[in-house]
Parts: C-alpha cells; structure tokens; sequence
C-alpha cells in the first residue's frame, strides 16, 4: 500500500526530500551565493521541484471539484495556497525583521499576477482554442465589488490617513475585512452558490475529472503538498537575491518570481480551465484568490503588529495604485457582458507586461 501511495505521489516523496536537503544545506546554500554556477545550480533544481509539485497540487484541486462540485473544489485550492502564504508573511513578521511594507507589497504583487498575469493568460489560452467563452456574471460582479471595497479601504485610504488616526482605522479594517470575508464565503458556499456555477445550455454542468479516493484523501495530500513550496520559494528567493547582485538586476524581480511560484499550482489550474473551456472555474480561481490574499492578510498583519508592536504601513505607492486601479476598471470593463475573448485576455497580459517593465525602470 505505502510502495503504491508513493508511485502515485512521487512528486511528494520528491518535494518533501527537497526540503529536507535545503534544510540541512540552509547554511551551504548561503555560503555559496558568491558562485554564480551554485546560485545556478540550486537555482534550477528548487525551480524545476515546485513546478513539478504545483502541477501535483492541480491534480488533487481538480479530484475535489469533481468530487465536491464547484465552487468548493477551486475554494479548497484558493484558500490553502493563499492561507500558506499568509502565514508565511506571518511567520517572517514574528521571527524576521521588522519590514513595515512587507504585507502590502505581497499584497500588490499576489494582485497584479491574479488579476492580469494568470487571468490574462487562461482568458488568451482558452479563447485560441474555444474564440467565446461564458462564464456566470453574477461571480464576477460579487468578485470585483468586494475586491473595489477592499483594495479602496485596505491599499488606498491608508495613504492618505493621518498617524493620529491610524491606530482606530487600523481596528476597524481587522473587523470589516474579516467580517466582510467571512460574508463573502458563506455566500460563495452556501447563501448564492449559484452564483459560481456555470451550466451550459440544457442545463449541463462542466464536468471535472473523476476520481477514485475520497476528498478527505485529496485534501489531506494537496495540503501536504502546498508545505514544501512555500518553504522551497523562502530559500529560492535567498539564491535569488544572490544573483540580481551578480547580475545588477532589480530586487523586486525575486520577488516577482517566488510570487509566480507560490500562485503556480493556481496558474496551472486556470489556465488548465480556460483550455478545458470551463472559463468559471478559471474566474473563480483568478479572482478569487486576488480577494482572499486581502480579505486574509489585512487581519492576520494588522493582529501581529497590535501584537509585537511592529510598525504596518499599508499605503500603496501612487504608481502602484493607478496600476491596481486601472486592473479593477479593466476587470468590470471587460466581465460585465459575461463573455471572454481573445483581446480581453490579451489586454490583461499587456498590463501585466507593464508591471513587470516598470520593476526594471
């Protein structure tokens, strides 16, 4: 049984032997980040490792929602990679040092990826091969209502609020955000379900792959997969850092990268989706987790910081806010009709593409 388990998970026997070779080689990995073959080395090898345990973690996603139905086979996904991140912004903000933009800079970066990047690609993806795709506009219109309310309340007022005042807002964004998010998912689950459900005409349901375990046996190894790759991305970044000093490349590009990894099982399963011609799995997952990472984070840092006394400072820059701005226009822009095509997944990939150039400026 143990020899038929691990033939059918290697890929987390490999993750997982991964991650016992990093922890052991933490302190020889950093001693060797003068070498630019080493950084290249370990650079290729935890790289190829996460997306090989990203695609393992599409492949239990996709047994829950057959097995679940949507939209709780994409909410598990969502949840556990976005909750895996959240903790380790938590995790660094406890142990590390004090770094008062970590959480809005993780923030903005996990937004502009999911909203632009993944979305864009799965829209482009699907429409190559399906031209019009339909989703359920109730989804994306709950969707980008809570993600304007959010980004409006969390990222941008906080710029302009005074010191004085910041303690009490503070408090109140633990309450609304919370409060708000848990609104949300209750609604998502139980109140609308509908809402995320696509069906096709004559009532027919997009169908998702069939398995032959139980869900609590896909959840248990997704979330045990998930584990790894936060940890491998931590010390990715490290090797990273090493060589944008050898290269004279910008910081942020580490940052951008080991981003892309952490949302790859979610990349995957989009545009996974927008080829299979299920473009509301693809919504819900894209959207889904820009809203979680903020519905989320926004407690979690603002508990720890009332906690250790940490400074958080949760302004957005103005060029990140037009950039965030523009994302939510083109998101209600471009979903009210509930229909994807081509030039709409393009136009997200340009504004990505802008994001990523305007690191290097």
């Amino acid at each position: 049984m143990v020899l038929t388990f691990l033939k059918k998970e290697w890929s987390l026997l490999l993750s997982y032997s991964s991650l016992v070779a990093v922890l052991i080689l933490g302190s020889s990995i950093q001693a060797a980040c003068d070498d630019s073959l080493a950084i290249g080395l370990y650079f290729s090898w935890m790289f190829v490792v996460i997306l090989i345990t990203a695609f393992n973690v599409v492949r239990h996603a996709e047994a829950l929602a057959g097995i679940f139905g949507e939209p709780y086979g994409t909410l598990i996904l969502t949840l556990a990679v976005i909750g895996l991140e959240v903790m380790m912004i938590a995790t660094v903000m406890v142990t590390g040092d004090n770094n008062p933009t970590m959480a809005r800079d993780t923030m903005f970066g996990v937004l502009m990826i999911v909203m632009n990047g993944l979305f864009g690609v799965a829209i482009f993806a699907g429409a190559l091969k399906h031209r019009i795709q339909e989703f359920n506009i109730q989804s994306s219109t709950a969707y980008i209502a809570m993600l304007i309310l959010l980004v409006g309340l969390g990222l941008f007022l906080p710029y302009f609020m005074s010191e004085s005042t910041e303690h009490g807002f503070h408090v109140m964004l633990i309450v609304l955000a919370a409060v708000l998010y848990g609104i949300f998912l209750w609604v998502q689950v139980f109140e609308h379900r509908g809402f995320f459900e696509y069906k096709r005409e004559g009532g027919k349901e997009e169908e998702h792959p069939e398995s032959e375990y139980g869900g609590m046996y896909h959840s248990v190894v997704l979330l045990l997969t998930l584990i790894p790759v936060v940890v491998l991305a931590k010390y990715l970044a490290v090797v990273m850092d090493a060589g944008l000093v050898i290269l004279s490349a910008p910081a942020q590009l580490a940052g951008l990268v080991v981003a892309i990894l952490i949302l790859a099982p979610e990349g995957v399963a989009a545009v996974r989706a927008g080829m299979n011609n299920n473009m509301q799995r693809a919504v819900n997952i894209c959207l889904g987790s820009g809203l979680a990472t903020i519905g989320l984070t926004i407690p979690v840092v603002l508990i720890i910081s009332f906690i250790t006394g940490e400074t958080v400072i949760l302004g957005l820059e103005p060029e990140s806010m037009v950039l965030i701005a523009i994302s939510l226009l083109l998101l209600k822009t471009n979903l009210e009709s509930g229909r994807t095509n081509i030039l709409m997944g393009a136009v997200f990939m340009a504004l990505f593409a802008a994001y990523v150039s305007l690191i290097f400026i």
